[in-house]
C-alpha cells in the first residue's frame, strides 16, 4: 500500500502553530484543485474543529468507539466560493484527553485505516500532537513526508532534535523536512532551520531539508479567534503566501520522485 501522499505535521513541543499550519496547507492544496484529506490526529487534545468553527456529527472518537466507520466520520470544509478550497475533515475529539490513552494495537489500526483512506485522495494532512509519545511516532511510519514545525526558541529546537531523532530510529528512510515557523525575518528563519540542521547533522548524521520558513504574522491570530481559514480571511498575508510556497515546492518534489526514469536512446 503506498503512502507516499500522506504528510504528518509534528512538533517537539506545543505551541508553535502546527495545527493553523496544518489547516492552511490542506487548503493551500485544495485551492491548488486537489482533492484533501485533513486528520486531527492529535489524540489528546484536539483542536482543528475548533479552529475551523466546525461541529461535526461524528469525529475520531465515534470511529474508535466502533459507532461509524472511518470514511464516514468525515466533514466537508466549504472555505468559501467554490474556487476559494474545499477540504474533508476528519475531526478529532474536542475537549477530550480520552484518545491519548489507546493501547498501541488501537492505533495502529487507526494507522492502517488512514493508510486505506489515502488512495481516495491526492494528498493526506495528519496533524500530529506535540510531543514523541508512542502514538507520534506511530502515525508517523509511512512513505510520505514529515514536517516538523519548529520555531527560534531553545525549547523548541532540543524538542524538535528529540523528535527527529527517534522518527529516523523509527524509519531510517522517513522523509524529514522542516518548517521554521515565526521567524522575524528570512535570515533568522535560514538561522532555525541551520541550528537545528547542524545538530541532526552532527550527532544523528542526517542532512535535513528546510520545507520553507513562515514569518511572524498578526494575522493568524486574527484568523484563529474567528475560527475561519487564513486562506480565506487574509490570503494576501505574508504567513499566507510563505504556506502557498510550501505547498508548491511539496508538489513539484511529488512530482520529480514520481516521475519515471527518462530513457536515453543510443546514438
Amino acid at each position: 500500500m503506498s503512502t507516499q501522499n500522506i504528510i504528518t505535521v509534528a512538533s517537539g513541543k506545543g505551541g508553535v502553530g502546527k495545527t493553523w499550519f496544518a489547516i492552511t496547507l490542506a487548503h493551500a492544496f485544495a485551492q491548488r484543485g486537489e482533492n484533501i484529506l485533513l486528520i486531527d490526529g492529535d489524540l489528546g487534545l484536539a483542536n482543528v474543529d475548533v479552529q475551523l468553527g466546525l461541529a461535526p456529527s461524528h469525529d475520531l472518537g465515534s470511529v474508535i468507539a466502533g459507532q461509524v466507520a472511518l470514511e464516514d466520520a468525515l466533514t466537508r470544509v466549504e472555505t468559501g466560493n467554490k474556487n476559494a478550497g474545499s477540504f474533508d475533515v476528519l475531526a478529532g475529539k474536542s475537549g477530550s484527553g480520552v484518545l491519548s490513552a489507546l493501547s498501541h494495537a488501537e492505533v495502529a489500526n487507526l494507522h492502517q485505516g488512514i493508510q486505506s483512506l489515502a488512495s481516495q485522495y491526492d494528498r493526506v494532512i495528519v496533524d500530529l500532537a506535540a510531543g514523541v509519545d508512542a502514538n507520534v511516532l506511530q502515525l508517523c511510519e509511512h512513505n510520505g513526508t514529515t514536517l516538523t514545525l519548529v520555531n527560534g526558541e531553545p525549547t523548541s529546537l532540543t524538542d524538535a532534535y528529540a523528535l527527529i531523532k527517534l522518527v529516523h530510529m523509527n524509519h531510517p528512510h522517513a522523509d524529514l523536512r522542516v518548517v521554521a515557523n515565526m521567524a522575524e525575518d528570512k535570515a533568522d528563519g535560514q538561522r532555525i532551520f541551520g541550528a537545528l540542521n547542524k545538530a541532526c547533522a552532527t550527532f544523528l548524521d542526517i542532512n535535513l531539508t528546510s520545507a520553507g520558513i513562515i514569518p511572524r504574522d498578526d494575522t493568524i491570530r486574527d484568523t484563529i479567534r474567528h475560527q475561519t481559514a487564513l486562506l480565506y480571511r487574509h490570503p494576501g498575508s505574508k504567513a499566507a503566501q510563505a504556506v502557498l510556497k510550501i505547498a508548491e515546492n511539496l508538489i513539484v518534489s511529488a512530482k520529480k520522485t514520481t516521475a519515471p526514469p527518462t530513457s536515453r536512446k543510443s546514438a
